[in-house]
């Protein structure tokens, strides 16, 4: 490889000394040769026997173009020649394009004449690579042509790519058919073309200062792939981000936050209404068994607490100090934080860069970074850490034990958060502010949730990422073993505005974090509502051992809408064997529907959901359940539900293991038997057929990411 990348070098060089941004075309396919991506070939041939012999060598047709420094348009000088089959073809026109320039200028300096492959056909497809903001080097690919503006169908993976991220691009646009031949055409050699794709991502890796390039078109058939043109930007000030601090040395510094023996509160005070007595209160009536220090410059006790000057005067040792004071104040606490060895600081205040006041945030940054330590926020609610008792917020205190663990960027986000979890009783682990993330940011959560044995779900609201790159690399590593969750905000131009003008984040190009998630194994929220519906139900639902998805319900109309859901969310209803079929047509009136959905009708007893459901869950082909009920006289909604609690509890008993979700359609009765379905076990939703089955389509996301399905 060594050899490819002094070519390349040496090219990159010469561009640099001449105080150039981009390459020539013979430099740009100087740099294509070098790591093997196919150009069309070409040479310049001195008389007709070597345009002969080249033009074999390659490969017929080829084009034919006199070169001359005195000959600017060749067209025009009969310069040019088109579509030569043979070396004898190729011999003739050697002699006729030479006579045309002769004749069209006597006294011209001629070269020689090139002989360039033609490209024949093929489907036009664009590889190309750019470098962006967050996530730094990503490698691109779609349609060719002009349609690529139009449509904007393109994909995006970052670099380097693996042979298997290139092939999943392939499949990863819209117009992915045509690529396997559509109408009479030839479908595009796969392999060929995922090695361009790797090639490329390779090249850009290597040589960060190259910051564009575009192989457009790039010629697909069944042989190969071809670029036809080639166009390569370069900025040798490009610097890529610094690495990320190792995995164990934020783990170190987040245990300390999270879980800390003693807390200081800079900016404790007495008097109602003021933040540093709400923080003091949470920390005291959330039950926190560690040392609580109030720092005050002039009161003796705060509380029942002795209160100290500074946090130097506190004589044990400090794990964290959150921050309650005004933020031209900051810096010079921090450093006494520093002196005194704190590795974490929790900064509540705002007035910092999302306030126009950057400078006072570079500040504490500098002052982070001199005395290491970490800094969560400013501009924040605070956090929470259920199973340390800590709550290091000015919001109410939390005891609702659990092992989902979130985060916002946004307050307002944050309080939706902890509303949600204490209304429908979800139990968390932890809910953290990151605010406007001036050093502690989502993959720094991701480190310590990995490792964290109360956490197993992870939800995260962010407007940007700071290193994309960081967070995708931590994020492929953590969703292997726990499912991570992430509402992505400013995803419309109108929302990414927004979130610029709130927190200093500009949101990028939506497709690259849609495409970037999915290569990192993150399901991906698409709504407040859904990041915390997902957080609650995706862990409360067992692994799929297999594709097949199967409805029953009381309600023909919910089995329509729910068959709409599952393809919506990417599961694959079972089709229904014979043998399977008979068995469920037993229990079902003989106007009812089998197939699936399993629909069993209206006016049945409760005994007709319990024999249906038993064999849904006994039966080995079946791997996840999907309950439309229906409200009625018969069967009313808390005897359908504690029957299906039943049946759950008997089949588990006799191994019989699937995750089953549930969507009632009734009046307001079913929404307590929703609740008591969600206490056991089943994800269950009053009203909506959507819900439900999004659910199960996370936590299928997530089984098919760590690779358990």
């Amino acid at each position: 490889m060594s050899n490819s990348k002094d070519a390349v070098r040496k090219v990159l060089d010469q561009v640099k000394a001449d105080n150039r941004t981009s390459l020539t075309a013979p430099e740009g396919k100087l740099v294509c040769d070098a790591y093997g991506i196919p150009v069309p070939k070409e040479g310049v041939a001195k008389s007709a026997g070597e345009a002969g012999k080249m033009a074999s060598a390659m490969g017929f047709p080829v084009v034919m173009k006199i070169v001359s420094p005195d000959i600017l348009h060749k067209t025009e000088a009969g310069g040019v020649i088109v579509g030569l089959k043979t070396a004898e073809e190729a011999e003739k026109a050697y002699e006729t394009i030479l006579g045309n320039a002769k004749k069209y200028k006597s006294d011209a300096k001629i070269e020689g004449v090139q002989v360039q492959q033609m490209l024949a056909g093929g489907t036009e497809v664009i590889v190309g690579s750019i470098t962006d903001a967050s996530f730094g080097k990503l490698v691109a690919f779609g349609l060719g042509g002009v349609l690529v503006e139009v449509l904007k169908d393109i994909t995006f993976r970052l670099a380097p790519a693996t042979k298997e991220d290139a092939l999943s691009m392939l499949d990863g646009i819209q117009a992915h058919e045509i690529l396997k031949g559509v109408r009479g055409g030839e479908p595009v050699n796969r392999t060929a073309l995922a090695d361009v794709i790797v090639k490329v991502s390779q090249l850009v890796t290597d040589f960060p200062e190259i910051v564009e390039l575009d192989l457009n078109p790039v010629f697909a058939t069944p042989k190969g792939a071809t670029a036809a043109d080639v166009r390569i930007v370069v900025d040798f000030a490009y610097v890529p981000k610094p690495k990320p601090r190792p995995t164990e040395e934020i783990v170190v510094a987040m245990n300390r936050i999270m879980q800390p023996k003693a807390v200081a509160v800079v900016g404790a005070s007495a008097e109602d209404g003021k933040i540093g007595n709400s923080v003091m209160k949470n920390l005291i009536n959330g039950g926190y068994k560690g040392e609580i220090y109030p720092i005050h410059p002039k009161a003796a006790e705060i509380l029942g607490y002795k209160a100290y000057k500074s946090v130097k005067d506190v004589p044990g040792v400090i794990d964290v100090a959150v921050f309650a004071i005004p933020a031209k104040f900051v810096a010079a606490a921090l450093t006494e934080c520093g002196e005194k060895k704190i590795p974490g600081a929790v900064l509540i205040p705002s007035g910092f860069a999302e306030a126009g006041a950057p400078e006072l945030q570079a500040e504490i940054v500098e002052v982070g970074k001199k005395y290491d330590i970490r800094l969560m926020g400013p501009n924040i609610y605070g956090f929470y850490y259920t199973p340390a008792n800590l709550c290091a917020t000015f919001c109410t205190a939390y005891d609702v034990k659990g092992h989902a663990a979130l985060s916002s960027q946004s307050g307002g986000i944050g309080m939706a958060i902890i509303g949600f979890s204490r209304s429908a009783k979800m139990g968390v682990s932890a809910i953290v502010g990151l605010g406007n993330k001036s050093d502690i940011d989502e993959d720094d959560l991701l480190a310590f949730f990995e490792q964290d044995p109360n956490t197993n779900l992870i939800a995260q609201h962010c407007e940007d990422l700071k290193d994309g790159r960081a967070f995708a690399e931590a994020a492929k590593r953590v969703s292997k073993k726990k499912p991570v969750v992430v509402l992505k905000a400013g995803r419309t131009s109108a929302g990414a505005k927004a979130a610029s003008s709130h927190t200093g984040a500009l949101a990028g190009n939506d497709r690259i974090y849609e495409d970037v998630f999915k290569q990192s194994g993150v399901i991906r929220a698409r709504s407040l509502r859904q990041l915390l519906e997902f957080a609650r139900g995706v862990p409360v639902l067992p692994t799929p051992k297999g594709e097949n998805v199967l409805i029953i319900t009381g309600a023909g109309g919910s089995g329509v809408l729910l068959s709409d859901s599952c393809v919506d969310n990417g599961l694959s209803l079972m089709s229904m064997p014979p043998d399977l079929d008979a068995a469920f047509r037993k229990f079902i009136p003989p106007f009812g529907a089998a197939g699936n959905p399993v629909d069993i009708t209206g006016g049945e007893p409760p005994i007709t959901y319990v024999n249906t459901v038993k064999l849904g869950l006994s039966d080995e082909r079946i791997h996840a359940l999907i309950l439309g009920y229906w409200h009625t006289i018969v069967t009313p909604p808390m005897v359908f539900a504690r029957n299906m609690v039943e049946v759950k509890k008997e089949m588990e008993a006799k191994g019989f293991v699937k995750p089953m979700v549930a969507s009632l359609a009734g009046d307001v009765e079913v929404e307590e038997a929703a609740e008591y379905l969600y206490q056991h076990g089943i994800p269950a939703y009053a009203y909506s057929t959507e819900l439900p089955v999004e659910v199960l389509g996370a936590k299928y996301k997530w089984a098919r990411g760590a690779g358990l399905l």
